[in-house]
């Protein structure tokens, strides 16, 4: 069994996998952590090998309690991954785009796919058919959107998201949600659409915490995936594991 701890901006994600089959997920505040791990070691004592990614510079306090019980494989730019980076500076790629883009190898190899993650930054990843990684882009997330109009601004509000938004807003408050909520979605159908006229057979996967917020039709082609980055550091270690 596979431990997998991914430490994002704003919480910790942790599941435990079965070679490719997930068994159970949680997600807690980082300062949970310690506790979450006795908890989930107790119930999983089969538990053999584990990885760590985090965002932040907060991993040192995991990396050393988790190593204290299992084998622990902290990903970074030099952890061999399941494809050809072509990024320009791979020092620089995030971690959660390494993941993401190792899950679409896992579960769409010899497929062109755009990654879309709409977390706290809203990144965009594509890989090809033969599993080269090209790049991609990254956008302010949603609720970074609407604390930047509150804080940069003098007399602009705070808004709470809402999925949905009228197109013509008649107040300040639904105004502001015209241009997020609806803003987001008209970038998003534009970055789908410029990948596909590029791109033949185009596989598009959207994922992260606000992915449902900002819901975007599905098409054949399009698939909802909340777990596509864990599922991808869970491969990333299988990967690993064979090296």
């Amino acid at each position: 069994m596979n431990l997998v701890v991914d430490a994002g901006n704003t919480s910790v994600k942790v599941a435990v996998f079965q070679n490719n089959t997930m068994e159970q997920r949680w997600e807690f505040k980082s300062e949970k952590f310690s506790e979450e791990f006795e908890k989930i070691k107790n119930k999983y004592p089969e538990i053999r090998k584990s990885i760590i990614s985090s965002v932040t510079h907060g991993e040192s306090k995991m990396f050393s309690e988790v190593k204290k019980e299992l084998p622990v494989l902290v990903l970074d730019n030099k952890t061999k991954v399941p494809f050809k980076n072509n990024y320009a500076s791979p020092e620089t790629l995030g971690k959660d785009r390494i993941a993401l883009i190792s899950s679409a190898v896992n579960s769409f190899p010899g497929k062109n796919v755009l990654v879309i993650d709409a977390g706290t930054c809203i990144t965009y990843d594509f890989k090809t058919s033969e599993e080269v990684y090209l790049g991609g882009a990254i956008s302010p997330g949603l609720n970074m959107r609407f604390r930047s109009l509150h804080k940069f601004t003098a007399n602009l509000p705070l808004v709470e998201p809402k999925p949905e938004a009228n197109l013509i807003g008649n107040t300040t408050e639904t105004s502001i949600l015209s241009g997020i909520i609806n803003g987001i979605k008209m970038e998003l159908k534009g970055c789908i659409e410029s990948y596909s006229s590029q791109f033949e057979d185009l596989t598009v996967i959207f994922t992260g915490g606000d992915s449902q917020i900002l819901s975007i039709p599905l098409k054949n082609s399009i698939f909802a995936n909340s777990n596509f980055l864990i599922e991808g550091l869970n491969f990333i270690l299988e990967f690993n594991k064979t090296q």
